[in-house]
């Protein structure tokens, strides 16, 4: 946030958001003046525009606020180290109080702690204007004294209880930051992991990181190629009055005609040209049961 070179920089990368930050990378020194440098990003380039302020309970939280919520072009905060529903809500009320355009503002609550996961519901339900959770995944080893390792396995539980409460809620999950930046094939373990565990997209901290990680959470053509036959058999059957049926050998029921409708949406939002499929060539046939 007190880095002119880099704020300059993102405003002509081609990130879907950029979160310009008034918490860890800035020294205590420099708040007053990264409040105003990022006032004046927030009215450039077409990227959404969110805020990280400083914690709640920093004793910072409020300027930042009394500053960044007179922007008209501010459209997320991001709050860190959230812990209750009340760090939330309190935002909230500061923007029902300050903001000038407080019908566009999202909130975005980033999960770093022990306490943040046993909240998770209180969290995801505390308020209308929370549009996502944010895993930390290096405040959150901190917190716990956690081994960080290649494997990422020891944060397993916290990111898939993140998943699950934001899939709960109808919110975004955005996943941990792949903080081996110059490393394009752990990047994209991550974000193949990240999808697989049902993120809706990830972090990134370096201009380099952003089309790999773009690309990486669009559905694969593969999986979109099946999602639109599963569709296409559901509808043919379906005017048959037909439940469930095989498709490849395999069962199609209502669970699988969700996932396939989830992620064709999902496919559209980013922009993949959907392939064009016939279901006379596509196996498929209506489910039965049969003894051999």
């Amino acid at each position: 946030g007190s880095d002119e070179r880099k704020i300059h920089k993102s405003i002509s990368v081609g990130a879907d958001c950029i979160v310009y930050d008034l918490e860890d990378s800035v020294s205590l020194n420099k708040k007053g003046t990264a409040r105003h440098m990022i006032i004046d990003a927030l009215e450039h380039g077409k990227a959404e525009k969110a805020v990280r302020i400083n914690a709640i309970g920093s004793g910072l939280e409020l300027d930042d606020l009394n500053v960044i919520l007179h922007s008209k072009r501010l459209q997320a905060i991001v709050i860190p180290k959230v812990q209750t529903a009340k760090d939330i809500n309190f935002v909230s009320r500061m923007i029902d109080s300050v903001a000038i355009e407080r019908e566009r503002i999202k909130l975005i609550a980033s999960v770093e702690s022990a306490l943040a996961i046993m909240n998770i519901r209180e969290i995801a339900t505390a308020d209308p204007r929370l549009d996502a959770l944010i895993f930390a995944a290096e405040d959150y080893c901190a917190d716990l004294g956690l081994i960080r390792t290649p494997s990422r396995k020891e944060m397993v539980f916290a990111r898939q209880s993140i998943v699950n409460a934001a899939a709960a809620y109808g919110l975004q999950s955005l996943d941990l930051v792949c903080v081996d930046y110059q490393n394009q094939d752990i990047l994209r373990e991550e974000c193949a992991e990240g999808r697989e565990f049902g993120f809706t997209g990830k972090q990134a901290i370096h201009p380099d990181q952003i089309p790999i990680i773009q690309e990486m959470f669009l559905p694969d053509p593969g999986d979109l190629s099946r999602a639109i036959k599963i569709l296409e058999g559901y509808e043919h059957h379906k005017e048959k009055g037909v439940g469930a049926f095989s498709l490849d050998g395999k069962m199609i029921d209502m669970p699988v005609v969700k996932w396939a409708e989830k992620l064709i949406s999902r496919a559209k939002a980013g922009g993949m040209d959907n392939p064009k499929l016939s279901t006379e060539a596509s196996g498929i046939g209506t489910a039965s049961s049969t003894k051999k």
